[in-house]
């Protein structure tokens, strides 16, 4: 079956008793068991059944095939955040004396945790230019644990090779892991690019509309440590597995991912091609301008789109202020890839706590203001920002 058939009509693991259409949202925390054993077993992992909604859940584990079935994926597991997905596939494989080749061009929050909260436990960081393929095979040593990135940066808008970094990784021994929320799984197949973990933010494109918080593991079984360490270590002892309902309305999300993606990668273009053309605006940021540094690589690798995320760069911050309190349609909040568009200032909330000169490491500029592209008419999103522009 193509894409969108699979995330409409993948099948339940058991028949509901009521012929529901819908997974039904199991709103409990414990199941009950027909015999001591058949606990034993749930709860000792010689069986997939589930015992307690912090570990399985039937709405959550339907979610999580539906991935699994669109991905190709040997496990996929539905985590409370992104930034849930990121700490559990990163820290499946860093330890006290190991280092995470990553890039100073990360979300903020990402950065934090691999330099601040991984290095009170001893994890080390080799901070190169992704992009720069021998400076990383030389970032690489023997205590190096994985390659990670983002496949299309937030807020720098850069793409790497991924199957270049995938065989300096598994040259190593080490996983290529990557964040593909950018782009959504079903546009493209990373796992055939050599990623050998993927994770995303569910609560962007998947949710449908920023209904939810969510994050996701899929992981491609080149690793069995992930399956292992994830499955019977961390959703036991760190307590991240996602809720019931956000389950519920992640699943529905997917059934409509497809469209809503079509037609918002498809503003994304026109609105960027409007706003390069637009007086006052010094830059336009989009991987899908064929004028952009990386758009050759980015749909050599990802197809023919390039994500909802556009960055326009004003002439100060004061002027990237002005900008944003003008707006009437756009609407001033976080977030990636909500049905409504949004607009923010990186350096001054999500880049907020970082020091200028860390900000400057990491080519977050003062002048940048950050744009997702939501469901509206194209023609309506670039009239409130025109006119906001002054």
């Amino acid at each position: 079956m193509k894409k969108q058939t699979i995330a409409i009509d993948t099948p339940f693991c058991r028949k509901d008793v009521y012929g529901s259409l819908s997974m039904p949202v199991y709103h409990t925390a414990a199941f009950e068991f027909e015999t001591a054993s058949d606990m034993a077993d749930a709860f000792t992992g010689k069986v997939l059944a589930p015992d307690y909604s912090r570990v399985m859940n039937p709405t959550v584990t339907y979610f999580e095939d539906k991935v699994k079935a669109l991905t190709g994926a040997a496990n996929v597991f539905a985590l409370c955040s992104g930034m849930a997905a990121i700490h559990d596939a990163l820290i499946v494989f860093a330890e006290q004396g190991k280092n995470i080749v990553t890039s100073n061009h990360l979300f903020g929050n990402t950065v934090a945790l691999i330099n601040k909260t991984f290095r009170r436990f001893g994890i080390g960081c080799h901070s190169v230019d992704l992009t720069d393929i021998d400076a990383v095979r030389n970032a690489v040593d023997d205590d190096s644990c994985c390659i990670y990135l983002e496949i299309i940066t937030n807020p720098q808008l850069e793409v790497a090779n991924l199957m270049a970094l995938a065989d300096i990784a598994h040259e190593h021994n080490i996983p290529l892991i990557a964040d593909t929320t950018m782009i959504p799984f079903t546009e493209f197949s990373a796992r055939e690019l050599g990623v050998d973990v993927e994770v995303v933010s569910s609560t962007k494109y998947i949710s449908g509309g920023a209904t939810s918080l969510g994050g996701l593991v899929i992981d491609y079984g080149t690793f069995p440590i992930v399956n292992e360490r994830i499955r019977f270590e961390l959703l036991f002892n760190v307590g991240n597995y996602m809720s019931p309902h956000a389950a519920y309305m992640q699943t529905l999300g997917l059934e409509t991912l497809h469209a809503r993606y079509e037609m918002q990668a498809r503003n994304a273009l026109l609105l960027a091609r409007k706003l390069s053309k637009t007086p006052g605006i010094k830059k336009v940021n989009y991987v899908g301008l064929p004028d952009h540094p990386y758009h050759d690589i980015a749909m050599k690798q990802f197809g023919q789109s390039a994500g909802c995320m556009i960055t326009i760069d004003l002439e100060n911050i004061e002027a990237c202020y002005r900008f944003i309190n003008r707006l009437q349609l756009v609407h001033r909040a976080t977030n990636l890839f909500d049905n409504k568009t949004l607009a923010i200032h990186p350096y001054s909330t999500i880049f907020g706590n970082f020091t200028h000169t860390e900000k400057a490491k990491m080519d977050v500029l003062p002048t940048t203001v950050r744009l997702s592209v939501g469901l509206e008419d194209v023609e309506d999103i670039y009239d409130d920002i025109k006119n906001s522009l002054g």
